[in-house]
């Protein structure tokens, strides 16, 4: 029988299940323990992500980021801070012992998000995915359970796929905000213009651009299912993503790389039934 969540959600918890429902559903097959931990860990990458998105003014948005880390000045003094994410990441820092260095790198990338222009090439895009997904990740893990180089073994590979994942089937929504996550130097040379993109014209062109970070990002996971061995079983819930990126790439793939035809006609949605599934098929 696959694990549920609790009846009433902690604040955390139901921030994760309306804006990551991904990670949600992987953290509910995380142990009873540490699943709060891992709710807080998300929730907090939810604040820090929706930042470019919800303020007018870049100085504001830096203001935001700053006050984060002022925050986690304090959860690492060990005070106590009245914030409804704030305080359970405290908790969770304490209890998993979880590196500063893993909060600051993924505050820092999100300063890219206040800039509206696109990643200039394929190196800046695979940096940005980098930065968010990998250290994420590499707390998750470690709160589950994990130790040593085979968290970052893994983090590295599944958490930059899974971030450049999530960027190819946003690409509709970030249009309709005029942000682009896309390398500027690749669309150029396949003739997409960014102003038609905006406009939800796309040229033919995209879905090349597509298929191309789709292949590097499938190859991550790839190899990130080869070294998920390396973790402790009870560790491994938060490599869960790992399945869900190739499901939602093979969605990506069957849109022809679409991401605007993949809005239009929904890819099969993955149920808990089905990650339970690929929990015991894959042995996590």
């Amino acid at each position: 029988m696959s694990p549920k969540p609790n009846s009433v959600l902690s604040y955390p918890a139901e921030q994760v299940r309306q804006y990551d429902h991904d990670r949600f559903m992987t953290a509910i097959f995380a142990p009873v323990p540490v699943r709060e931990h891992l709710f807080a860990l998300y929730a907090f990458n939810i604040e820090i992500a929706k930042t470019g998105e919800i303020v007018s003014e870049p100085l504001i948005g830096q203001m935001r980021l700053q006050w984060w880390r002022d925050t986690l000045d304090r959860l690492y003094a060990g005070e106590p801070v009245a914030h409804g994410v704030a305080r359970p990441l405290g908790e969770a820092i304490a209890a998993a012992r979880l590196d500063r260095t893993d909060f600051d790198r993924l505050i820092d990338v999100r300063e890219f998000d206040l800039d509206r222009g696109p990643p200039i090439d394929f190196a800046a895009l695979h940096d940005y995915a980098e930065g968010t997904g990998w250290p994420l990740l590499a707390l998750a893990l470690r709160i589950a359970g994990g130790e040593g180089a085979a968290i970052q073994q893994v983090a590295r590979q599944a958490g930059t796929a899974w971030a450049l994942t999530g960027l190819l089937r946003a690409v509709p929504f970030h249009a309709r905000q005029r942000r682009l996550y896309l390398p500027a130097d690749k669309l150029a040379e396949e003739g997409v213009g960014i102003g038609r993109l905006f406009d939800m014209k796309p040229d033919p062109g995209l879905v090349r651009v597509v298929r191309g970070v789709a292949k590097h990002a499938r190859r991550h996971f790839l190899t990130a299912r080869k070294t998920i061995r390396g973790l402790p079983r009870r560790a491994r819930s938060p490599a869960l993503l790992i399945e869900l990126g190739l499901f939602y790439l093979a969605d990506l793939e069957r849109a022809g790389w679409n991401p605007f035809v993949l809005e239009t006609r929904p890819g099969r949605r993955f149920t808990i039934a089905g990650l339970a599934l690929k929990a015991m098929t894959r042995r996590y």
